[in-house]
């Protein structure tokens, strides 16, 4: 549902920036206190799901208030922005990150860190620029409306116990530390311990040499976060096996010379997947953990992980099964170009159904990738090799292409894994039923 935004245009609250969005981190500001800037001009940049987002204004106005410094993680539907509305309206109190306040009373505050995605980031991963309170007097970090919850309830709020991303003080630390002092009932109630979010273990790093410290931000923050929730959330297991692409990589050679350009495996490889999900569709599922549902998809959306200097990228291919392998390899090259220079549409990093990961064209044997949750699959392309082989007794020169195939235990039966792979497998290994005859 989308975001309603303020009748009174006194504040802007982050709206949805994509699907299954929770939350975004502000990058930059492109405006400062006391701007008059018009509609649509772009208020901040945001990073969100690997994506850079341009946030617009919805209206003209004046900035009165930024309530988030640069490198602050922002909840989906807290105030990012408060406007000068002039006389007669409730205006909120200056200063980034400072105690602004909505010009409706009515306001229910849009609480940070009440949407839990489950996605806590490990103590590990989390940023190292805002810090609880300390001896110099700073601020403990918290949203405006979680200030004026703790203002409401006469709470000290640095004396709150944070347990949000950072060290940020959420709405439910300010009513833990309210519990204790309310009135306790004659019968003792034994209640079980309350789960709390991991101490971070203090470990002996080495200080000695380091020419750099790079914070977890941006993209690396967002695959640190991804990949530790998948680990946490999936039941992963493993099934490797090799195709003999000896055949195949005379068709694709062929092809390369009759289309004017060489093919990698890689278009070849989305063609056999393709045709593999359509015999084993639960491959072709996510999971819906909150409702405890699988979904199987009749649209198949191919991820198809991309390396850029910012870290890796998901880049979707939507409806791939209408694609011809020439088409593919297409629209991967175009994905992958967008993925590096940070052009990618939202739309086009995420929606996937099922992921490729090919780490050939960098070496190695093979790869046990981590899924992509909320998808249940993701295969593993390793180096093609030549190699001698056998067939009928006879030996030859053939060429051999790792495959890894990674599954969420939880959805995909062993069994089940290892049939598609094998379809997979069989296809890579008779070209003629892979691609029409050339």
């Amino acid at each position: 549902m989308a975001t309603k935004q303020p009748d009174d245009k006194s504040h802007f609250i982050l709206p949805d920036l994509g699907e299954g969005v929770h939350e975004a981190e502000l990058i930059k500001w492109c405006v400062s206190v006391g701007d008059t800037v018009q509609e649509h001009q772009t208020l901040a940049e945001m990073e969100t799901d690997k994506a850079l987002v341009e946030v617009p204004s919805p209206w003209t106005g004046v900035i009165q208030s930024l309530n988030a410094n640069e490198g602050e993680i922002v909840n989906v539907g807290s105030i990012l922005v408060n406007y000068d509305v002039g006389e007669g309206s409730k205006k909120s109190s200056g200063g980034a990150t400072s105690d602004a306040k909505t010009s409706d009373s009515s306001d229910t505050g849009c609480v940070v860190g009440a949407v839990d995605d489950n996605m806590n980031v490990p103590a590990s991963f989390a940023r190292t620029e805002t810090s609880t309170q300390g001896g110099s007097g700073e601020k403990v970090p918290a949203t405006p409306a979680v200030r004026r919850i703790a203002k409401e309830k006469k709470i000290d709020i640095n004396s709150v116990t944070p347990t949000g991303r950072g060290g940020r003080v959420t709405a439910s630390d300010i009513e833990a530390h309210v519990a204790p002092t309310q009135e306790i009932s004659e019968t003792p109630v034994i209640n079980p311990p309350k789960e709390t979010a991991p101490l971070a273990t203090r470990v002996s790093v080495p200080q000695e040499g380091v020419i750099e410290r790079i914070p977890f931000r941006g993209i690396r923050r967002k695959i640190a976060e991804a990949l530790t929730h998948s680990l946490k959330t999936a039941a992963h297991f493993q099934v490797v096996d090799e195709a003999d692409v000896t055949k195949l990589n005379q068709k694709r050679t062929a092809l390369g010379d009759l289309i004017g350009r060489k093919l990698s495996f890689l278009p070849f490889i989305m063609t056999a997947v393709i045709q593999g999900i359509k015999k084993h569709p639960t491959l072709n599922s996510t999971v819906d953990d909150f409702v405890e549902e699988i979904l199987i998809h009749n649209v198949i959306n191919l991820g198809c992980a991309v390396d850029t200097d910012q870290g890796l990228m998901v880049a979707v291919l939507k409806n791939a099964d209408a694609l011809s392998p020439v088409q593919l390899a297409d629209e991967t090259a175009r994905l992958a170009k967008e993925c590096r220079n940070r052009t990618i549409k939202r739309e086009e990093l995420s929606g996937g159904t099922f992921t490729i990961s090919n780490v050939g064209s960098y070496g190695g044997m093979f790869t046990t990738p981590i899924i992509n949750y909320p998808e249940v699959a993701i295969l593993g392309v390793g180096r093609a090799k030549e190699q001698v082989l056998t067939k009928d007794g006879s030996f030859y020169a053939g060429k051999v292409l790792p495959l890894s195939l990674s599954c969420d235990h939880r959805v995909v039966d062993g069994a089940e894994g290892a049939k598609f792979l094998r379809t997979v497998i069989e296809l890579l290994e008779n070209p003629e039923e892979l691609i029409p005859a050339i």
